[in-house]
């Protein structure tokens, strides 16, 4: 792990890590959007419309979708939910729809199994080139990007920093506002990794 952006666990000093990356793939829940809430309360029947005012963005996830949009950078939601419930979701919260989705019924083994990551790399016509970054919160999720050949940004949104970094993550921040696309450059996209 070469970094971090947690708040008040870190020194005070700003930090910023400069890369390119070819391709995005971001898992959805603890990523973009936090359904923990409406999860536990209504679990039997988990319907967005009915339940949306307990699902909240992450701070930053929009913005970071829009960029991916208008940069035109090849990017993928990635999540272990159905395609129906995922789109409900962005249809809540009026997100930006992605390009391309893998959902839990285009693969046979789900997370930490590498299949879903690769699968969108494939869809999003990336191949087995380095540069692809994968952003997650869970450790599985983290395990299945690391085995698909992508580097892995963690989110510290739905675990603590320590199963994040045995699960080996590359970078490790508090929310998505500590990432941002700067532009096309060379052969992929700008990105700093902003930490505290």
């Amino acid at each position: 792990m070469r970094m971090e952006n947690l708040g008040d666990s870190c020194s005070s000093s700003h930090q910023s890590e400069d890369h390119i990356f070819r391709g995005f793939l971001l898992d959805v829940d603890g990523t973009i959007i936090d359904t923990t809430s409406a999860i536990i309360k209504h679990w039997k029947n988990l319907i967005p419309t009915q339940y949306g005012a307990e699902v909240r963005e992450i701070p930053g996830a929009r913005r970071l979708l829009e960029a991916l949009g208008a940069e035109k950078a090849p990017w993928a939601l990635v999540t272990s939910c159905t395609r129906n419930l995922l789109g409900g979701w962005l249809r809540l919260l009026d997100l930006p729809t992605p390009p391309i989705s893998v959902a839990a019924e285009d693969v046979i083994d789900g997370k930490p199994d590498p299949a879903c990551y690769s699968l969108a790399r494939e869809r999003c016509d990336l191949g087995e080139q380095p540069g692809v970054l994968v952003i997650e919160d869970a450790p599985a999720g983290i395990r299945a990007g690391k085995a698909a050949g992508c580097e892995v940004l963690a989110l510290a949104t739905t675990h603590d920093v320590e199963r994040l970094r045995v699960a080996g993550a590359d970078w490790i921040v508090k929310d998505l506002n500590s990432v941002r696309i700067l532009g096309k450059k060379d052969d992929g996209w700008r990105v700093i990794l902003d930490t505290e």
